[in-house]
């Protein structure tokens, strides 16, 4: 491929993942490292991520409702996501044979099947303080070792009881913590540097393209057609790690 095919592609692939983040809250750095693994290492893909990451899910908390409760309940979760990431520091480096992905996958659409029954998972109060610390430290793992942030955290916080704009909050919050986190682990291992940032900063134009048209859609739409939407990418973006991981 050359540099101006090369371009386009990660153009637009930025586009498609800012637009489904806009719309649900998540998706970038799930699409965005299965397409680019087609052209490029999952490090590096990820390292290509960090800007991007960054920026729209520091916008995606800004223009949320209750940052600063949110912080408060959800703090011990993401102190261990940290340390969960930092464990399983150079994971990505070493995965060669996308088990890992197949298995984010095949788990991301069974959650996103129950869901789509309408199912209403529920994490008791009393169960937060000891399970969240729990959730933070595997979603640290999971990301370690596949640059994805979903899992568990999205079940996890989507138990929780959030409206819409609380959970998307959320999921901002927990997302720019992973993305802090496998930032130190991206530098350390050689995969960002002052170069790749460079490009890093250059991705987020697309991004932020995709994720402004992906706002004004939620913005639009009622609680429950956003619930249809939320769950029904979640299925989407499983059945692609799956095929990734496959292939």
């Amino acid at each position: 491929m050359d540099n101006t095919a090369l371009l386009l592609f990660v153009t637009a692939t930025f586009v498609l993942a800012g637009f489904v983040k806009g719309v649900i809250g998540l998706g970038l750095p799930t699409i965005a490292v299965g397409i680019l693994g087609v052209v490029m290492a999952p490090a590096q893909a990820a390292a290509l991520l960090v800007v991007p990451n960054l920026v729209t899910n520091g916008w995606q908390i800004a223009t949320g409702p209750k940052l600063v409760a949110t912080l408060r309940r959800l703090w011990s979760m993401l102190a261990t996501i940290c340390l969960g990431t930092w464990a399983g520091a150079g994971l990505l480096q070493q995965q060669k044979d996308g088990s890992a992905t197949l298995w984010l996958g095949a788990a991301l659409i069974l959650y996103a099947l129950v869901g789509l029954k309408a199912a209403k998972l529920r994490v008791p109060p009393g169960w937060e303080v000891w399970l969240g610390p729990v959730i933070g430290f595997v979603t640290g793992v999971v990301t370690a070792a596949t640059g994805v942030f979903v899992l568990p955290a999205v079940p996890y916080l989507q138990a929780l009881g959030f409206d819409k704009d609380e959970l998307v909050q959320a999921l901002g919050i927990s997302f720019i913590v992973s993305t802090l986190a496998l930032s130190f682990g991206l530098i350390g291992a050689g995969a960002l540097n002052m170069t790749v940032a460079w490009q890093s900063l250059l991705a987020l134009i697309p991004a932020l393209v995709g994720m402004g048209a992906g706002q004004f859609v939620r913005n639009r739409i009622s609680p429950a057609t956003f619930k249809i939407c939320f769950f029904t990418g979640l299925l989407a973006l499983g059945a692609y790690l799956c095929w990734r991981g496959l292939a």
